[in-house]
């Protein structure tokens, strides 16, 4: 699908919600592609993801009001508002990040606000990335070599898979909760008292005056990933190949991107150079082993990258609140 056929598409009554709901219409500040279609490697049967933000009503940032996103699941499109889109990108969020890396053609509703953000990413970007981007591609790794041990990998290797996966989900809580002190919460893998397993994961803690919420979503968060990895025992190996290649191909595209971010080359959406490569990836021209090897290289170059980065520890917060400030004056005209 080129460019102008993802236009018609838009243009169409399966979109109409764009114009007719009440949080969207000449709100929308910004609309653009996301998932393959953003990154270059779609193929005939790709879906179209719609991404976009939405400045919210008066009543939804001065009142009793609230929107946070929009979502169409028949057409994949996501609207963020605004407020929820710069939480998640000051946290330089993979998802969101990339919205403003997209090419220029495939900007089809491109405020001055929007354009502002796009010319000015380097307010939102920090060290940071060095937990999202690196993050995201551990989870893609583990999500693999999790399937992949199912059938070849020794029990014991799974359970440490399983835990590398919790301790990657962990590297991130600061970003939605609390902040967990050094030694706060210790997982590791002993002999189980179960005869069914010889070792599993256990954990100890040490926790005073921590909020039960965010504990209760802490945990929620790591039996998440246990349920998951429970799953992948009743996977249609044919049907997940593919699903597999998809996310070796993720993996590798997400430790580019964050390598280029943490050089300061700023956010290059669309894989233009590097899409051939991600295409083989994903057409399962590479085995699993090479695969691992090229995450190897590019894990090197990612983590030379995040030790010799020159972003700041943190976003400009000041800088950035100031602007949404100014934003939302001009937007509701006070």
């Amino acid at each position: 699908m080129n460019t102008n056929e993802i236009k018609q598409r838009i243009n169409s009554n399966s979109y109409s919600f764009l114009i007719e709901n009440e949080h969207l219409g000449n709100n929308i500040i910004l609309l653009t592609t996301g998932g393959s279609h953003a990154y270059g490697t779609q193929v005939a049967t790709s879906d179209l993801d719609i991404r976009g933000i939405a400045i919210e009503r008066p009543q939804e940032r001065l009142g009793l009001a609230t929107f946070k996103q929009f979502e169409n699941r028949e057409t994949d499109t996501v609207i963020y508002a605004l407020r929820k889109y710069v939480d998640l990108i000051l946290n330089c969020n993979p998802n969101v990040i990339e919205m403003l890396g997209t090419k220029e053609e495939h900007l089809f509703i491109c405020t001055p606000e929007a354009q502002f953000f796009r010319d000015n990413i380097y307010l939102f970007l920090s060290k940071k990335a060095i937990h999202s981007f690196g993050g995201y591609a551990t989870a893609q790794l583990r999500r693999l070599q999790n399937a992949l041990a199912r059938d070849t990998y020794p029990e014991a290797e799974k359970e440490q898979h399983i835990l590398n996966s919790i301790k990657t989900s962990l590297m991130t809580v600061s970003d939605k909760y609390v902040e967990l002190t050094d030694g706060a919460l210790n997982l590791y893998i002993d002999k189980s008292h179960r005869p069914e397993v010889e070792t599993e994961i256990f954990m100890d803690i040490s926790l005073t005056h921590y909020p039960l919420r965010d504990f209760k979503n802490i945990y929620a968060d790591m039996h998440n990933i246990v349920h998951e990895y429970g799953k992948l025992n009743h996977r249609n190996s044919k049907k997940d190949e593919l699903h597999l290649n998809k996310h070796a191909m993720h993996l590798i595209r997400l430790l580019i991107m964050g390598t280029e971010i943490l050089e300061g080359k700023g956010v290059n959406t669309f894989r233009e150079n590097d899409r051939e490569f991600l295409l083989s990836i994903r057409d399962g021209k590479w085995s699993y082993q090479q695969i691992f090897e090229m995450v190897d290289k590019y894990e090197k170059k990612f983590k030379y990258a995040a030790d010799n980065t020159t972003l700041p520890k943190n976003p400009d917060y000041n800088t950035v609140q100031e602007v949404l400030i100014e934003m939302y004056k001009k937007h509701y005209k006070i």
